[in-house]
């Protein structure tokens, strides 16, 4: 199964390209944040955004991030999975 996930941008470590390390659920990666450039001046350190295969899809704000955020952990082992196969992916 193919989740969106909430996170939090941390840092734009590569304006260029528009990669961003961003926190899921205590899980750091970098994703691409080109897609929501367009979108209300695009995202910065601080946003939350959905996450989906190495992307940022959407901006949400921290209410709707955290509220999504604790659904899909009570899904249980398919959102487990999720985190782990985010935390092998690297984005560089």
């Amino acid at each position: 199964m193919c989740l969106a996930i909430p996170g939090q941008i941390l840092e734009v470590v590569d304006e260029h390209n528009r990669l961003a390390l961003v926190d899921v659920a205590g899980v750091r990666r970098n994703v691409n944040i080109g897609l929501l450039d367009a979108e209300d001046g695009g995202v910065g350190p601080g946003d939350w955004v959905l996450i989906h295969v190495g992307f940022a899809l959407s901006k949400v704000d921290e209410d709707e991030a955290l509220a999504t955020r604790k659904l899909l952990e009570q899904m249980g082992s398919e959102y487990e999975q999720e985190l782990r196969e985010l935390q092998a992916s690297v984005i560089e």
